[in-house]
């Protein structure tokens, strides 16, 4: 039987997607976005799920494009019609991008090893970046002739401003995962043996928290981003009277009130 290319895990609130080709250090397929969209969608679907980590299986958390994939290879006779990478980044990879910074859940990669190219992307565009200190970040694309996709002209310079993002980008150096905590690029580096456990605590934390708000507050900070500060206080007042009529909130106040854990639900 041939394996799953993602596999689907739960521990009680806590769902786990691992991208599962380690020989080729889960590096991305057409066949395999389509798998992972279809989990992603079960995800969004299923309200028992209350926070969402991505990692990989092996040794690598994602690779990036598999270039072996028909989709992106080049044209191998002369005179053929040229690959159009633009295609499969408006076919798969944006989807996926859009997709997890919207999902209704909070979303951790837990980076377990090499994160390059667009594999390097979709990890920063996750709420939380966990990664073990053997990991490593690798803007492949100018090896290849190429510019960073799947989010990452975007996200790089907000994380870590332009000149590092320009550096990264430009020499692809592998940039380990410490020095990566240290310039801001993500969130934490923990030691090997402890990956895993810390990785399980904050999803079990996060999904313990009123999720809908934590959602609301990543579609906030994004959209801030594009506003003057006038406008970014009037969208902050448009979600709060959302989330203020909801019941995450009221019981938060009552909790906070009658001195007791709150126990949210909302998703």
């Amino acid at each position: 039987m041939t394996e799953a290319l993602v596999l689907s895990t739960q521990v009680g609130a806590v769902r786990t997607l691992t991208l599962n080709r380690p020989k080729a250090l889960n590096s991305f397929t057409s066949e395999m976005h389509l798998v992972l969209a279809e989990a992603l969608g079960e995800v969004e679907r299923d309200r028992s799920v209350r926070c969402l980590v991505l990692t990989g299986a092996g040794r690598g958390f994602c690779a990036g494009q598999d270039l072996a994939d028909p989709a992106v290879a080049p044209a191998a006779t002369a005179g053929a019609r040229p690959t159009d990478v633009g295609n499969v980044i408006e076919r798969f990879y944006k989807p996926l991008a859009l997709r997890i910074r919207a999902m209704p859940v909070p979303v951790i990669a837990a980076v377990n090893g090499v994160a390059a190219g667009a594999g390097a992307s979709i990890a920063l565009g996750c709420d939380f970046v966990v990664a073990a200190r053997s990991a490593s970040f690798i803007q492949a694309f100018s090896k290849i002739g190429l510019v960073p996709d799947a989010g990452g002209t975007w996200l790089l310079p907000r994380l870590v401003g332009r000149a590092n993002a320009l550096a990264l980008a430009m020499t692809g150096d592998k940039l380990p995962a410490d020095e990566a905590q240290r310039i801001g690029l993500i969130w934490k580096c923990v030691d090997d043996a402890a990956f895993a456990d810390e990785v399980r605590a904050l999803a079990e934390r996060l999904a313990a928290m009123p999720v809908a708000a934590l959602a609301a507050t990543r579609a906030a900070i994004d959209a801030a981003m594009h506003l003057s500060y006038a406008d970014a206080l009037s969208h902050e007042g448009q979600w709060q009277s959302k989330l203020s009529a909801s019941h995450d909130y009221l019981e938060g106040v009552a909790a906070f009130i009658a001195k007791r854990p709150a126990v949210f639900s909302d998703r």
